[in-house]
């Protein structure tokens, strides 16, 4: 380390590859299976073949790391103040455990002491008072995506932090994570390549990270107005499921209306018991009817808002990380740059004030540590540039998410008009007798396009 002020972002340099290689080793790919680079992710994992720096992963092959389901566990513990609870179930680890919401916390802490320079997604707000019903629902399936995020982050899903929290079942699930974090340092003190980081970047780095983090923010944008309008989408199919029954409700009333007729109307008294007896069981139809409209509106909040959720959580743990990169380790280092730049100017006045030999030497190695400060944070910083690159890649190859979204809302407006529209067609020859036509003849109106195939 020379004694010079280092630029806080220097043009990374491409190392050569024949040393990248030297010390890198991996098994030789099964029989017939793609050739993928092992991906170094901490310090108990073999070094990567190639450059680390790309991800090999689909997005199928992320979503097949493990399926982790959080349900609300129906008894509630504590005399006065009554604990929300949460079965959380992996289906990788095969486990099933109790989870509190302070337990996720703990969890979450722990994530972000192990990987300040990864995606941790944030966790749902904390309700002191007052948490509704539909304040837990909400919770509970923001928990979900949560952990779901987390189980299928490549760097996340092999870390004993997360088997910890899937599989332990003591008693005090908090102390045990904090156990467990204790004497193990961060991502950069345990990834192998941490140290050599600057040479798996591009030149051109801050350029990219400055596009990419545009390109997060526009794509944030536009999944958070979808987002809106599927749940509007999903909200108006549960209303109009409510107006349904109300409806059909309305018309067995009718039907079951006692009031005598007027002495005036006895001349139509067998038309009017006819059409009363028709609007009575009308109301199944209906009933039906709301039925499939429920069904389409819950189908659409579990597969298109909660999936545009999902994405969106992770488009928001990427501004955040980004947020973190700025804040934390890049601003460290400038600020031990700043120092640095302080005790350089003191050194070169105590010599030419003529300090006293131990004054000086004592300056000497304040600076030699600050030094020693700096180099790490340097690397430090290039380390977060390689964790920024890595996640700008995850959050691609989550891109896809939104076929599976679209597919999902068309399939369900798909197969609710089909249901829906087979009620309809079922309840439409029950109606006849409530339309009559000349000379006693009940006929129904026809519809515009039934007139239009008919000759004038």
């Amino acid at each position: 380390m020379t004694g010079r002020a280092m630029d806080p972002l220097p043009a990374a340099a491409v190392g050569s590859a024949a040393e990248k290689e030297a010390d890198e080793e991996a098994d030789p790919p099964a029989t017939g299976s793609p050739v993928h680079p092992v991906i170094e992710w901490g310090g108990s994992m073999q070094m990567p073949q190639g450059n680390p720096l790309l991800l090999p992963y689909t997005l199928q092959e992320l979503l097949a790391r493990d399926s982790v389901q959080v349900e609300l566990i129906p008894e509630k513990k504590g005399l006065f103040l009554k604990h929300v609870e949460y079965e959380v179930s992996s289906q990788r680890f095969k486990t099933s455990v109790c989870r509190r919401y302070n337990d996720f916390v703990v969890f979450h802490e722990m994530l972000l002491h192990r990987f300040p320079y990864r995606m941790v997604p944030a966790l749902p707000p904390k309700r002191v008072l007052g948490a509704d019903r539909e304040f837990i629902e909400g919770r509970r399936r923001a928990l979900k995506r949560f952990i779901n995020l987390v189980a299928r982050h490549p760097p996340f899903s092999e870390d004993a932090t997360l088997r910890l929290f899937l599989s332990f079942s003591g008693p005090d699930v908090q102390n045990k994570l904090r156990e467990a974090a204790q004497g193990v340092g961060d991502e950069f003190l345990n990834c192998k390549v941490a140290t050599r980081a600057k040479d798996f970047l591009p030149p051109d780095i801050q350029t990219q990270f400055a596009v990419s983090r545009e390109l997060i923010r526009n794509l944030y944008n536009s999944f958070y107005k979808l987002r809106d309008r599927a749940e509007r989408i999903a909200s108006r199919a549960i209303d109009n499921a409510a107006d349904l029954l109300i409806f059909g409700k309305e018309l067995s009333a009718l039907g079951s209306d006692t009031t005598p007729l007027p002495s005036w109307a006895t001349l139509h008294l067998s038309t009017w018991a006819s059409l009363k007896q028709a609007l009575k069981g009308l109301s199944v139809e209906f009933a039906v009817l709301a039925d499939k409209a429920v069904q389409q509106g819950k189908q659409e909040e579990n597969d298109v808002v909660e999936k545009l959720n999902l994405f969106l959580d992770l488009l928001q743990a990427y501004k955040d990380l980004c947020e973190r990169h700025e804040k934390g380790v890049l601003h460290k280092h400038q600020r031990a740059l700043h120092k640095y730049g302080l005790m350089k100017r003191q050194m070169m006045t105590a010599t030419v004030q003529n300090c006293e030999p131990e004054s000086v030497e004592q300056l000497e190695s304040r600076i030699v540590e600050q030094e020693n400060v700096i180099q790490t944070m340097e690397l430090r910083n290039y380390f977060s540039l390689y964790c920024l690159h890595q996640e700008t890649q995850l959050v691609h190859v989550y891109l896809p998410l939104t076929s599976h979204i679209l597919g999902a809302f068309v399939n369900s407006q798909i197969q609710g008009h089909k249901e829906m529209s087979k009620v309809w067609n079922d309840l439409k020859p029950k109606l006849s007798c409530l339309f009559a036509g000349p000379h006693s003849v009940l006929t129904p109106p026809r519809s515009p396009a039934e007139d239009s195939l008919c000759p004038h």
